[in-house]
């Protein structure tokens, strides 16, 4: 049987058959790439948590440097109690940024991380996973704080459309590096940890924000405070 192919009919025919052959190819692309891609992300997390303990790493060492130095992984409620019915993959794959964006999980029933290791110097800490708002869309990111459960040993922050050269400073060591060594404690009682734009960053409980990024920067300080007081109330159920 022949075609003609003038007429209007091949033509409609010919374009089913080309979509149904390139929605096969993207299909079995995307399938053979899915695997990769949450490899991917796993070892970005994994180096994301190391950043904040103040080690480096890439995608080549990520995932045998974490193994390394982080041990337990378990998970607290907005109460700071622990929440054994989790094992450590979930804990792990758990996302804190998803579950920031979701409206319909309230805050008193919202759940977190907690990584345990050792940094480079043998000092235990404990990784805190956290998410919030920046100018143009989320922000989150890692705080390692020191088992004196009051001073913060490094911080890993990172964005997903702030603007380069202002609120997407809060993803570099300019920024990040100025949480450490600051406490969350003062007089026994948690204490919040102010972002200003006057200078005074290096007075106690006080870091410089990003110049032209005040919306980020407060952005990065709601987060820091709002989920540090959470796990603040786990440290403090656990003295």
């Amino acid at each position: 049987m022949k075609f003609n192919k003038d007429s209007n009919s091949y033509t409609f025919i010919f374009s089913i058959i080309i979509v149904l052959i390139v929605g096969v190819i993207l299909t079995s692309v995307t399938l053979a790439l899915a695997d990769k891609k949450a490899y991917n992300v796993k070892v970005k997390k994994m180096i994301n948590i190391l950043s904040a303990m103040g080690i480096d790493s890439d995608r080549q060492n990520g995932e045998e440097l974490y193994s390394k130095h982080i041990g337990d992984i378990y998970m607290i409620d907005s109460h700071g109690n622990r929440l054994d019915e989790y094992n450590e993959d979930f804990a792990f794959n758990f996302d804190v940024l998803k579950q920031n964006r979701d409206k319909t999980v309230a805050e008193a029933d919202r759940i977190f991380p907690i990584f345990e290791g050792e940094n480079e110097s043998g000092e235990k800490v404990y990784i805190l996973s956290m998410a919030g708002n920046g100018l143009w869309g989320p922000v989150w990111g890692f705080v390692a704080l020191a088992d004196d459960f009051e001073t913060i040993k490094g911080a890993s922050f990172d964005h997903s459309g702030e603007t380069p050269g202002l609120g997407a400073e809060i993803a570099t060591p300019m920024f990040e590096d100025q949480y450490i060594d600051e406490k969350i404690t003062k007089d026994g009682s948690f204490h919040n940890i102010e972002v200003v734009k006057d200078g005074t960053g290096k007075d106690a409980y006080k870091v410089d924000g990003i110049t032209g990024g005040t919306v980020t920067s407060k952005g990065v300080e709601k987060m820091v405070n709002g989920t540090l007081e959470i796990y603040y109330n786990y440290f403090t159920n656990i003295k």
